[in-house]
């Protein structure tokens, strides 16, 4: 798994994240690419070297060569990622920072995220800033990204209603329960396009992960500052970790009075608000009354959010809270063309190696209503052919293998109950009816059966 830390001594831009991370070796010609399928007006991308306080850095500006739109909605926002030939992960990914943004936008303005006007952030610039930083990530090859603490600066900047205090309204909402610190510069280090997509993007604050770092990339500001004007990308594997670590905040809740009609859309609620999972458990509380203990996980940033939505939407007096940290595996979502109309499928890898393959259910239950079936009739066919395509690829490498041994390779199924096993061919085609039933990998892999 290769990870991505951003040290920000000086703050953060989103022009200094695309420039650590081009000088850490995304390439450039790729990146250009990329943008251009959002299809915005006359823009480039001019990137150079520079010197801030004696350090090299790169440094990126997006030049504006014709008028357009300097303010955009999240709607239109949304509708150039999701028009671009972008990959879906990348469009997911740029949509989560701007949706982010706007949400913080409207909690300032005291309206809905579909009302903002995003004005400097909705620009072509701020557009290609965000979009690139994602682009640039997916280009090495990232998949978890830590931040260091962030320094705000100090004093005032002009707005667009006047002098407005440092940092901006927008900012400080974007950075609610992530470390900051203060740098003792007088001055705007973290912009909002910055804090959107470190905060967004960030499954770890504060610390460096441990990795292998590979490659270290210098990102420049604008300004010249008492301190280096620079962002620092480290890239590399993550050390001794399996699979993706993140730190997450568990927040819960324990109540007894609460009608059982409501929890539905409490989690329907707090799943907007950022909950990455939400589970309910039964208990029994004092006076032996039944109850049911409420956990939340979520990200650190949006821990906040998920508690005023239980004081909101439940009779709780107080909730609880705690940090955790939790592996998960890097995953991808592949639209399969099935029988049953195309399906989502998640796949996630462990080293590289897929191991788990799961249909989205959603689409499995619309598949299964538009087709009169049940839909465990088609999991169970999606589960067999897959495992038959795995089967016969298995098949061949070891026939491969073992070719000049003249060994012959079998693999076989479960039929009934324990150590009734029967052989199949594994290099049956992928229509294979439901009927063949489920593959026991146990037995598939066990190295007996293949005669070794």
């Amino acid at each position: 798994m290769r990870v991505a830390y951003f040290d920000c001594p000086s703050g953060a831009a989103g022009d200094m994240i695309v420039a650590a991370l081009l000088d850490a070796g995304a390439p450039q010609a790729e990146l250009e690419d990329a943008l251009r399928s959002l299809k915005l007006p006359g823009w480039r991308l001019e990137v150079r070297e520079v010197r801030k306080a004696g350090f090299r850095a790169r440094k990126v500006d997006v030049e504006v060569t014709a008028a357009g739109p300097h303010h955009r909605t999240l709607v239109d926002i949304l509708g150039i990622l999701e028009q671009s030939a972008l990959p879906a992960a990348v469009r997911a990914r740029a949509a989560r920072i701007f949706t982010r943004l706007a949400e913080a936008e409207a909690r300032v303005h005291g309206t809905s995220p579909e009302h903002v006007h995003l004005h400097d952030v909705g620009a072509v610039d701020a557009l290609v800033d965000v979009t690139g930083a994602v682009v640039a990530l997916d280009l090495l090859g990232v998949e978890t990204v830590h931040v260091s603490a962030l320094p705000l600066g100090a004093g005032l900047v002009d707005g667009p209603h006047g002098p407005i205090p440092v940092p901006g309204p927008a900012t400080a909402e974007l950075v609610r329960g992530f470390p900051v610190v203060d740098a003792g510069v007088r001055a705007e280090l973290l912009t909002p396009t910055g804090a959107a997509i470190l905060t967004t993007l960030a499954a770890g604050a504060g610390q460096m992960p441990a990795m292998t770092v590979e490659r270290v990339g210098y990102g420049a500001g604008t300004r010249d500052l008492p301190i280096p004007n620079v962002l620092r990308c480290f890239v590399g594997p993550a050390a001794g970790e399996a699979a993706g670590a993140e730190r997450v905040v568990e927040v819960e809740t324990t109540i007894d009075d609460m009608s059982p009609q409501l929890y539905e859309p409490v989690v329907d609620r707090l799943l907007e608000a950022g909950a990455l999972d939400v589970h309910l458990t039964p208990v029994v509380m004092k006076r032996s009354r039944p109850g049911v203990v409420v956990s939340v996980l979520a990200l650190p940033e949006r821990a906040g959010d998920v508690a005023r939505v239980l004081f909101e939407e439940t009779p709780t007096l107080g909730v609880r809270w705690s940090e955790r940290r939790r592996w998960t595996l890097p995953r991808e979502v592949v639209p399969v063309t099935t029988g049953y109309g195309t399906i989502a499928v998640k796949v996630a890898r462990l080293a590289g190696r897929v191991v788990t393959v799961t249909p989205e259910f959603a689409d499995v239950r619309r598949g299964a209503r538009e087709r009169g079936v049940p839909p465990s009739a088609i999991l169970t066919e999606e589960r067999s052919r897959t495992t038959l395509q795995n089967l016969a690829g298995a098949k061949r490498e070891l026939t491969k293998r073992l070719g000049k041994q003249r060994h012959r390779v079998v693999v076989v199924r479960r039929v009934g109950g324990a150590g009734r096993h029967a052989p199949i061919d594994a290099s049956a085609q992928s229509h294979a009816p439901a009927r063949c039933g489920e593959l026991d990998r146990r037995a598939v892999l066990d190295a007996q059966a293949f005669g070794i």
